[in-house]
């Protein structure tokens, strides 16, 4: 089980903190020292501006390291069963996404899979994912349903998600997908298949297991008219909503995610002007999914200028998931993002700390500051823009998760 909540004072100096505390830069200070009471940050300044007299239970030694926020991966599909290399072969071989999600494969196959599969089986293998992100420095992941699209095995995937924040030394935040892809039991029939998960949020959620609502808005996925019934359901629930937006067309889900005040709409690669504006009016984040864009070899890059000028917040996540971004290193998305979207070092890691936490709607994390969550990363590295430089290497050196110290 999880470890129980420290409840002493720790001084953590000699190293270079990365903070995120200001809207932009990174924050630096060298030499300096992070004061942990608990789960909380106290202090954080450079060594020499320590409160005089200050009494602590524990001191270390970080030998020089940078030290970032713990990372965010604020969209995943970690939940799931089987895997689709098959399809990867066939992509290859120029079939698309959408022909093979019309073939009856794609998410459909993984339902499939997901449904034959334990509660333990799923729990075993979504954790072993889990401690591959944790070991580069991920303290808080996003776990979404999807994969059940019924009552009972969405239930079923979205207790895993929870028992993985219970078990594991993590945060989890869960979200519920079943408007994710059209049941097999509901063949032609798709309204009254978001009939029946307009019904299921309320259950879910008095069982505990929702944070937020998610869909998939998109000519093989949901109409915007079907997804505003979702998000409609949501909001009676009083859960906030989030959106599989404009990843291969544009389907005006954005805009519409916008008027529900979404957290984050995700992917965007079509997202036009229109959905950019009502997004910067309702203070959702772009959630930027570089491993998809690559794996599916995709070419339109979202409109990230439009964006940034804007005010749009950008995150960046790993979309884990077996069909379209199988990866698990959160790291190599922070090099995807900048060498194929065009992010610089600093707008990647604001993308997993900082905005990634607000495309949760968790405040209390992501940057080193006084009164934020003690989630830390220390890294065998000199400036953060190294980050998102190294790919293929894991330079994380120690995690606190919640003021405990981890194997990482």
């Amino acid at each position: 089980m999880k470890p129980t909540a420290p409840t002493t004072r720790t001084l953590w100096r000699h190293a270079r903190l990365a903070t995120l505390a200001g809207p932009t830069g990174w924050g630096l200070v060298d030499d300096g020292a992070l004061l942990v009471d608990g789960e909380t940050i106290a202090w954080v300044g450079r060594s020499a501006d320590l409160p005089a007299g200050l009494a602590v239970d524990a001191e270390h030694d970080l030998g020089g390291a940078l030290v970032t926020p713990g990372l965010i991966d604020c969209h995943t599909h970690l939940v799931y069963g089987g895997q689709r290399a098959a399809e990867f072969e066939q992509r290859l071989q120029g079939a698309s996404y959408a022909d093979i999600a019309r073939a009856g494969g794609g998410i459909r196959s993984t339902v499939a899979a997901t449904r034959a599969a334990s509660e333990a089986e799923l729990f075993a293998s979504a954790a072993r994912r889990a401690r591959v992100l944790m070991a580069e420095g991920v303290t808080t992941l996003e776990v979404k349903s999807g994969y059940g699209l019924s009552l009972e095995h969405e239930a079923r995937c979205l207790h895993v998600a929870r028992r993985l924040g219970a078990e594991l030394p993590l945060t989890v935040s869960t979200t519920c997908l079943a408007a994710h892809a059209l049941a097999p039991e509901f063949e032609g029939r798709p309204d009254d298949y978001i009939d029946a998960v307009c019904s299921w949020l309320p259950q879910l959620q008095a069982q505990g297991l929702v944070d937020a609502v998610d869909a998939f808005c998109e000519t093989i996925g949901f109409s915007a008219a079907q997804t505003e019934r979702v998000f409609a359901a949501a909001q009676r629930c009083g859960l906030p909503v989030k959106l599989h937006a404009e990843q291969l067309s544009d389907q005006g889900g954005a805009a519409l995610a916008a008027r529900y005040g979404a957290l984050s709409c995700d992917h965007l690669e079509h997202l036009s002007q229109a959905g950019v504006q009502a997004m910067a009016a309702s203070g959702t984040v772009a959630a930027l999914l570089p491993g998809a864009f690559y794996f599916l070899r995709e070419t339109r890059l979202p409109p990230l200028q439009a964006l940034r000028d804007a005010g749009v917040p950008l995150a960046v996540a790993s979309d884990h998931n077996p069909g379209s971004s199988p990866g698990l290193s959160l790291l190599l998305m922070l090099s995807m993002a900048c060498t194929l979207f065009r992010l610089t070092p600093e707008e990647a890691l604001r993308g997993v700390t900082v905005n990634a936490a607000r495309a949760l709607g968790l405040a209390d994390r992501g940057r080193l500051a006084a009164g934020q969550r003690a989630d830390v990363a220390a890294w065998d590295l000199e400036h953060p823009n190294e980050l998102a430089y190294w790919f293929g290497h894991n330079p994380c050196r120690r995690v606190l998760a919640g003021g405990l110290e981890r194997t990482p």
